[in-house]
């Protein structure tokens, strides 16, 4: 590769330099060796020379340059002179590479600015999104020279040396407004989360047996308004399924009522509290009870066990003031969910770090009312078989992806849609909805996100829009068997829901019919959704790949960690390349007509291309990893129908992990371990402890009382139809803003006790299919609303084409509604009209 000026002459002075492939970084050698860079293309005015007036700024070099020319012999610290020279020459400078054999046909030579590495700001390179690119072209154009040919107000508006101040110090507040309310935010949650000693749980062992009562007299704090006591031994959180024949523990808390005066003795006031025993004794779980507490006065509590043997029952109790009242608490709950949702939706923040901070704040919350939980305890609350699961099957895609076996289903899929469009999205979306019933969705859509994305590539469609289409029904598809999402396997689980008749087939039978009726409805749905909305990139696809490669340069430029004098300069060099390709891009939006094509009408030609192009890289490689995860997924069908393997999903996934790593015989571990999704790992785990601390701050208990009273309140003729209608919704909308795992959980003991309630009277089973279709088809409502939604944005986002909250409620959140809609009448029909209880 050379240099020449506009006279043809060479100049000894430009760099000459090789790339070599082990002198590249790691995470340049995962993105940019990998990845085919787009071509340059022309467009741009011929005739125009590089200005002379920002020298000791900027030096010019050509548009689609390549990386190597940035580059030197030896020590990288002396490219920077070595350019600076070679400008002082001849200002402009063109380059003979493959890269821009399209634009170098065109009659002459063209160059842009590149302002010297030293000058560029963080600012300048990182947070400048795709929407600033043609306002920075705007705003740099009097200094390249073009400003005057700018005929618009706003052009001239712009280019006003007043305005762009004025606009970099709006910018620059703003930015120090967020950091500075941010880090204020804390900086205060930590100081709180510090002054409050974490108190930790005295537990008495207690021998209960009929013959004998237990009685204990706790004196109250000043400060304190709740008494929480938790039981551990072998409980259930459910009623009995056969009132009065069940073995069960009556807690008994007496306390003075604080109306009493100096005139009128205070009234003793008794709360009761009923826990059934496990027949499993040997099955133990821990369940806990907040009482408010009236007056200062001693606070007495007695437990008796009712029991058909006299043998004695092991219990564990243990009793903690609170600080705060029950709606205090649910309050601040509300207001730390709101806060983290509005971290996300206006993007303030990335929607990791928006987790872990409204973690910190749930937790401080939780000292400062006097229920600090330990760090062991925090760590228990993550969810570790999620996470392993998610780690297993991102090192099996990451290794699958080596093979070039997702290039060529893409092909495939384009060959069976014989070029036509939405044919080939509605069966991408049919055949996930059918893997989620049987597969879990997070694994279905790790395993279908990379073949999307280049499908969308193939055909310059834009892979965002299809991607959202695709978890969507990954999500309704789930909810169509037993074992397709986690809140169905929890209502399958429950003993005493066994003991009622609902057993894995007849679950799987009911919800399979309703899914079915969802899938015919919301098909149509997303067609009219998509109705206005064009799935071809806006641009061409030129455009389009000169934009990807600019994130992948930027992305890999995030990566290199400045250890070294030269990993400093390369890491320089690439910001200089960014900025370069950045006012290439806006030069070309400037130019180009777009003009998008409605349907591929050469596609059997493409389709003769493609499969030239596109072929399998590594068979050997291949069958090993066809193998491997072909294991894997046949041993989560087992783990699902067969009760004699001990091995959970995480289990499973980790396992076939490591044998493929064994098999693969991968030595640079380091690249696989980059694509790895860290940023969603670390997120799930914010997310299980945002929850579990909400849990604790009573937020979801609250929202099942209130839907209970809600049900009471209903006459008893219509209570069925009316308890359908409010756990589906509530089910769904709280399924969209909280994980639908930890509510499924605790409204399962809600449902149970108000179905044995005998003043209400309801069946059991059409509340708990209520509760699965709002839980499942509740998660396409936010981008945070199920796992795979994240996994798929994660996903997404590592490939360069990270879709926004808003871009995902867009179009979820119609289709939950819509889906939610056609459930609650399939089981109104189903329950109330034709009384399938």
């Amino acid at each position: 590769m050379h240099l020449e000026g506009r006279d043809g002459r060479q100049y000894p002075g430009a760099p000459v330099v090789e790339l070599l492939q082990t002198s590249v970084p790691t995470g340049l050698a995962e993105l940019a060796g990998k990845r085919r860079l787009p071509r340059g293309a022309g467009g741009a005015d011929p005739s125009h020379s590089c200005p002379s007036g920002a020298a000791g700024q900027s030096s010019c070099a050509p548009a689609g340059q390549e990386f190597a020319s940035f580059l030197t012999k030896g020590r990288s610290h002396s490219s920077l002179p070595q350019m600076s020279s070679s400008r002082s020459k001849d200002s402009c400078f063109t380059e003979n590479t493959p890269l821009l054999r399209n634009s170098l046909q065109e009659k002459g030579s063209r160059c842009i600015p590149v302002y010297h590495p030293e000058f560029i700001t963080a600012e300048e390179s990182w947070e400048d999104s795709s929407a600033d690119w043609e306002r920075r072209y705007l705003l740099s154009r009097e200094v390249s020279g073009l400003s005057a040919s700018a005929s618009s107000e706003k052009g001239d508006l712009l280019d006003s040396p007043h305005i762009r101040l004025r606009l970099s110090k709006l910018r620059r507040c703003v930015q120090w407004l967020k950091v500075t309310g941010l880090f204020v935010f804390v900086v205060l949650c930590s100081i709180l989360f510090s002054l409050y000693p974490d108190q930790g749980k005295l537990w008495q062992l207690l021998a209960l047996s009929p013959l004998e009562n237990y009685s204990v007299n706790l004196s109250s704090h000043v400060d304190s308004t709740l008494l929480q006591v938790d039981l551990a031994g072998a409980l259930v959180a459910s009623g009995p399924s056969r009132p009065g024949r069940e073995e069960h523990i009556v807690v008994e808390l007496t306390q003075a009522d604080a109306l009493g005066s100096r005139w009128r003795r205070p009234q003793q006031v008794t709360h009761n509290w009923t826990v059934y025993l496990n027949p499993r004794r040997s099955e133990h779980s821990v369940m806990s009870r907040t009482f408010e507490v009236l007056t200062r006065e001693t606070v007495s509590i007695s437990i008796r066990a009712s029991l058909q043997q006299t043998q004695a029952v092991p219990l564990l109790m243990a009793h903690q003031y609170l600080r705060g009242s029950v709606e205090a608490q649910v309050t601040i709950a509300t207001a730390i969910l709101a806060g983290v949702y509005a971290l996300i939706i206006f993007e303030i923040v990335h929607r990791t770090l928006a987790a872990m901070l409204g973690s910190l704040a749930a937790l401080a919350a939780l000292a400062v009312i006097g229920d600090r939980p330990s760090l062991t305890h925090v760590v228990e609350w993550i969810d570790f078989e999620t996470l392993a699961l998610l780690f297993g099957m991102m090192i099996l895609v990451a290794i699958f992806s080596e093979t070039g076996f997702f290039d060529y289903c893409a092909v495939k899929a384009y060959r069976l849609s014989r070029g036509r469009v939405w044919a080939m999205i509605i069966m991408l979306c049919l055949i996930a909805a059918v893997l989620s019933a049987f597969l879990d969705n997070v694994t279905t859509m790790l395993l279908f996100t990379p073949v999307t994305i280049r499908l969308c590539e193939v055909l310059n469609l834009d892979p965002r829009q299809v991607l959202i289409a695709e978890v969507i029904f990954t999500n309704i598809g789930g909810a169509a068997t037993a074992i397709g999402d986690p809140p169905n396997v929890i209502i399958v689980s429950n003993q005493e829901l066994r003991k009622m008749g609902l057993d894995f087939a007849g679950f799987t039978a009911h919800m399979f019919i309703g899914i079915c009726l969802v899938l015919l409805v919301c098909f149509p749905l997303l067609r009219l959704l998509y109705w206005n909305r064009k799935l071809y990139n806006k641009e061409p696809s030129e455009i389009v790949e000169l934009k990807h490669e600019i994130h992948v340069w930027r992305l890999t430029a995030q990566r290199i960690s400045p250890a070294s004098r030269e990993e400093t300069a390369v890491r320089r060099l690439l910001l200089g390349k960014v900025l370069a390709l950045e006012h290439l891009l806006a030069r070309r939006l400037h130019t180009f007509h777009r003009q998008i094509s409605q349907e591929d009408k050469n596609w059997e030609t493409n389709i003769q291309e493609l499969q030239k192009k596109h072929r399998i890289s590594d068979r050997i490689l291949l069958a090993k990893c066809l193998t491997v995860l072909g294991f894997v997924i046949f041993m989560f069908f087992l783990n699902s129908f067969v009760p004699g393997i001990h091995l959970d999903l995480g289990w499973i996934a980790i396992l076939g992990a490591i044998w493929l790593l064994i098999l693969a015989d991968i030595h640079d571990f380091e690249i696989i371990l980059h694509r790895v999704e860290w940023a969603t790992l670390l997120f799930f785990a914010a997310l299980f402890v945002l929850m579990e601390a909400l849990a604790h701050l009573h937020l979801i208990e609250y929202v099942g009382e209130q839907t209970a009273l809600l049900i009471k309140m209903v006459p008893e003729e219509q209570r069925l139809t009316a308890a359908i209608v409010l756990v589906v919704w509530v089910s769904a909308l709280a399924s969209s803003l909280i994980d639908n795992i930890p509510f499924t959980a605790t409204m399962i003991p809600v449902l149970l006790n108000l179905s044995h309630d005998p003043e209400v009277g309801l069946p059991a089973p059409p509340l708990m299919y209520a509760l699965a279709f709002g839980a499942c088809l509740g998660g396409n409502g936010t981008l945070i609303g199920a796992s795979a939604n994240v996994v798929c944005a994660g996903i997404a986002e590592q490939h360069g084409y990270g879709f926004s909250f808003m871009e995902f409620f867009r179009l979820g959140f119609p289709m939950m509604v819509v889906s939610c809609t056609v459930g609650m009448c399939y089981l109104l029909v189903a329950h109330v009209v034709v009384g399938w209880n």
